[in-house]
C-alpha cells in the first residue's frame, strides 16, 4: 500500500507538470500580449530560467535541494518591481509590488530563522520532506532524482513562481484608475497575510518552547500539555490543520482579482492568469497531503487532530482524547 501511495505521489506530481505546460501553452496562444507586456514577459521569463538553472546546478551540486525554497519569497518580488516600473508605476502596480514585496520580507525571514540562508549560498537546513521523498523507492535511483529535481523542483516551481505574478503583468496596459475594487482586494491580501504571519509565529514558539523541553527531557510523552502530542494544537492550528497555508492561498487568490479591478477581463472575474493561483492551490494539496502523512506516521495523537480538525475551515476546535 505504501508503495503505491508513493507511486501515485510520483504519477500526481508528473502529471501535474505535463498538465501545467500544456495549459500555459493554450493559455499564451489565445491571449494577445500588447508590445510592452510581450518585452516583459520575455525579461520575465529570461529571470525564471536563469533562476531555474539555479537551482538544478547548485542542488545537485551541493547535494541541498532547498535551492527554490529559499527563492520562493524573493523572486515575486524582482518579478512584480520589474512589472511595475515596465508599467509606468500605475498606482496599482506600485501597491502590488509594495504588498508582495512585504509579504516576500516576512516569509524570507521566517524562513531564514529557521536556519535556511546561510553566507556560503548553496548551503543551509534543506526542507525534511526533500529527504523523505528523495527515499522513495524509485526517486533513490539517481537519474530518475535528476529528472525529478529538474523537471519539478528547478522548473516547475520557478514556472509557478512566475505564473502567480501574472495578473499584475495583464493589468500592465489598463486604463482604468485605482478604485475601490483595487481597494477590497489589498484588503483581502493584508488579511490574508495577517493570518498567515500569525499562524507562522504560533508555530515557531510552539517548537521553539518543545525543543527546550527535550533538551531537559527527552522523552515527548513525558512533556506537558499541549507539547507531549508533538504537534502544535494551541491557537489558530487548534481550530485549523493549515492556518498558514490558507493564508498564502488566500493572498494570491486576493491578487488575482486586480485583473478584475484593471478590467483586463471581458469574461467577468474569469482570466487566463488565474492559471497561477490555481496551481499553487494544487502545490499546496499535494504539499500538505505530504506533510501530514509523514507527521502522522511520527505522532500517533496527529489522526484524532485530522477527524476532528479541518484542514482550511475554522470550524471545529480540536480537544484531547482521553487514553
Amino acid at each position: 500500500m505504501k508503495a503505491n501511495r508513493k507511486k501515485n505521489l510520483i504519477t500526481a506530481a508528473g502529471a501535474v507538470v505535463v498538465l501545467t505546460l500544456c495549459v500555459l501553452s493554450v493559455v499564451f496562444s489565445k491571449f494577445e500580449l500588447s508590445q510592452n507586456q510581450a518585452d516583459t514577459l520575455k525579461l520575465l521569463l529570461i529571470v525564471c530560467g536563469c533562476a531555474a538553472a539555479y537551482c538544478f546546478i547548485v542542488g545537485e551540486l551541493a547535494d541541498n535541494y532547498s535551492q527554490m525554497d529559499k527563492l520562493w519569497s524573493i523572486l515575486p518580488i524582482a518579478y512584480t518591481w520589474i512589472i511595475a516600473v515596465r508599467g509606468g508605476m500605475h498606482p496599482r502596480l506600485f501597491c502590488y509590488a509594495l504588498f508582495v514585496t512585504a509579504w516576500g520580507v516576512r516569509l524570507t525571514v521566517n524562513f531564514a530563522r529557521k536556519g535556511a540562508y546561510s553566507w556560503k549560498f548553496w548551503t543551509g537546513v534543506e526542507d525534511y520532506r526533500w529527504a523523505i521523498v528523495r527515499n522513495n523507492s524509485i526517486l533513490r535511483r539517481r537519474p530518475v532524482w535528476m529528472l525529478f529535481d529538474l523537471f519539478f523542483i528547478s522548473i516547475y516551481q520557478n514556472a509557478l513562481v512566475l505564473a502567480i505574478c501574472l495578473p499584475a503583468l495583464a493589468s500592465m496596459e489598463s486604463a482604468a484608475w485605482f478604485g475601490w475594487i483595487d481597494v477590497l482586494v489589498f484588503c483581502f491580501a493584508v488579511g490574508f497575510l495577517t493570518l498567515e504571519t500569525v499562524a507562522d509565529e504560533q508555530q515557531w514558539r510552539f517548537f521553539e518552547t518543545k525543543k527546550k523541553l527535550l533538551a531537559d527531557q527527552p522523552e515527548l510523552n513525558k512533556l506537558p500539555a499541549p507539547y507531549d502530542l508533538g504537534f502544535n494544537t494551541t491557537g489558530l492550528w487548534g481550530r485549523m490543520r493549515h492556518p498558514n497555508y490558507l493564508g498564502e492561498q488566500g493572498i494570491w487568490l486576493s491578487l488575482y482579482f486586480v485583473t478584475v479591478a484593471a478590467q483586463a477581463t471581458d469574461c467577468g472575474v474569469l482570466h487566463w492568469s488565474m492559471i497561477g493561483p490555481l496551481l499553487l492551490i494544487l502545490l499546496f494539496m499535494g504539499s500538505s497531503s505530504l506533510g501530514e502523512s509523514i507527521t502522522a506516521k511520527k505522532y500517533p495523537h496527529y489522526a484524532s487532530y485530522v477527524r476532528q480538525v479541518f484542514k482550511y475551515l475554522p470550524l471545529r476546535k480540536f480537544r484531547r482524547e482521553e487514553e
